[in-house]
Formats: C-alpha cells, structure tokens, sequence
C-alpha cells in the first residue's frame, strides 16, 4: 500500500465521510486530468473541510508513516494537507514537485509549519531541501521548531554546514536543544569549535548556556575545549558539571579521563548508566 493510501485509510476512520468522499473525488481528477488549477483549489479547501481542532488518532499505530503523524500530534487538517501533497507527488512527481513547491512558497505559517513537520514523508523529500534550509533564517519558533525539533529530515539531507547552522541557532533561540535527533551522529569538528567559540562569547559576558549545548563535542576534544571541560567541571552549576563529564567520558582520551577523575561519583554514574544525556537535567 503507498503511503498516501495508508494516510487516508486511517484518515477516513476520523473525519467527516462527506469530506472524504470529496477529497477522493479530487485526487482521482487530479490524477485523471493533471491541473495546477485543480492542485491550488483542492488545497486552499481543504482548511473548509477538515478539522484543525480533532487530533489524528490510530489505534495501534505501528512504527512506520502513522506513528510519524500521531506521535507529531498531527490534526485531521494536518493529515489531510499531507495527504493531498504526498498523493499528487506519487501521481506524477515531475509534473507536481514544482506545483507542492509553489504551495508551499505562499503558504501561511500554519501550512509552512505543517510541510516542514512532515516533510520527510514526502516522496523524495530532498526535493524541498531548499525549503527546509530557508525555514533556518526564520526568527518565528513554530516555523524554526518545526523543521528543527522531533524531525529526522535536517539530519538525512543537511550538509554540515546546513546542520551545524541549525544546531548554532537553536541554542541561539534557546529551543529545547534535548529534542534534536541524531546529534551524536551528525556531531562534527567545525560544529565543537562554533559551539567553543560561541561558550567563549557567553561566558565573556557573564551569561550562561544550555548544558546541553556541549552534547556534540565529544570526539573532537582538542586543547581549547579540554580547557572548556574544566571550566565546566569547575562550575558552580551542577548540571553543567554533568555535562562536562559527559563529554570527557565519551571522550575516552587519557587527558579528558583525567579531568573526568575530579568528579569520580560522576564518572561512576556514568559508568553505571545512571547518568546520559537523556536525564542531564534531572
């Protein structure tokens, strides 16, 4: 079954059978009569018959394309503006990729915010690549959370520079850096030294940083940020004592064991898996 199909299986068990059947109607001339008309028409209608207030539920939803949805707490609106953009790019995506684009080129922020929370459902989402790297530049947090937060599309198609933007801005906008998948992975030696340089410039002016801004650093202690792990092992704050230890235990190199041994009850909760990045703050 395509993923379009799934969707709107299981948005038919929720939403008004009315509208369904008129969203079906539509696809169906859509896929008959390819019309840029039509795409534009269908879409700005479907705010008139889907609920943005009912929340998209499924029973059992297993890991996949509807878990996506529902653990995103997509609403039936949600689903269906997804739905209909999925659908014309398994249709045709050569005729329709620059149309969705279009759409979403004039999209409200309410439309912009769900394209970039589903964005990776998308038949080829590297497509929209521009899309989701212009989201950055946005100083609106539900617009910058959405491509940013919860969302496994910045770690598949951004380069580093692209990621290490993104990670930078975040702590910038002071989002909930904790909600950014993949960050071990996608951690790199520019990113350390950004996140060393912008520590520098805070505590310059005596203000503090999320802990768990140091997250990606790890691997790549060099001289400087060996130096910053002690001033973090040295804080008053203890979280960012934490944090300090994190770093220098997955570290594993002989200087940064050694500044981990100042603080052993840490190095053993570590050790012990009592303390991750997961439950710093805790």
């Amino acid at each position: 079954m395509q993923v379009s199909e799934r969707i709107k299986e299981a948005l038919g068990v929720q939403a008004d059978s009315g509208s369904m059947q008129w969203l079906t109607e539509k696809t169906q001339k859509l896929e008959s009569d390819k019309s840029v008309r039509d795409l534009f028409m269908t879409y700005s209608l479907l705010a008139s018959k889907f609920d943005k207030s009912t929340t998209f539920k499924v029973a059992n939803a297993d890991e996949g394309t509807l878990e996506f949805l529902t653990s995103r707490d997509a609403n039936l609106l949600e689903v269906a503006r997804i739905y209909l953009l999925i659908k014309v790019l398994e249709i045709d995506t050569e005729f329709y990729g620059p149309k969705v684009a279009n759409i979403i080129q004039v999209a409200d922020i309410t439309e912009l915010e769900t394209f970039l929370k589903f964005l990776d459902l998308l038949p080829n989402p590297k497509m929209f690549l521009f899309t989701a790297v212009e989201a950055l530049r946005t100083n609106i947090s539900v617009i910058f959370d959405a491509i940013t937060l919860n969302n496994p599309y910045p770690a598949k198609y951004f380069n580093d520079q692209q990621w290490n933007q993104m990670y930078l801005k975040a702590a910038f906008m002071e989002r909930d850096l904790s909600k950014i998948p993949s960050v071990a992975e996608r951690a790199n030696v520019d990113l350390a030294r950004i996140i060393s340089d912008y520590a520098h410039e805070r505590w310059a002016a005596s203000r503090k940083i999320d802990p768990m801004f140091w997250r990606p650093v790890s691997g790549f202690l060099n001289p400087v940020l060996l130096q910053d792990m002690e001033h973090l092992m040295e804080s008053d704050d203890p979280v960012e004592n934490k944090a300090g230890a994190l770093c220098c235990y997955h570290s594993g190199t002989t200087e940064a064991i050694e500044i981990l041994n100042r603080k052993p009850d840490l190095k053993q909760q570590i050790a012990a898996g009592k303390l991750t990045w997961k439950n710093l703050k805790n």
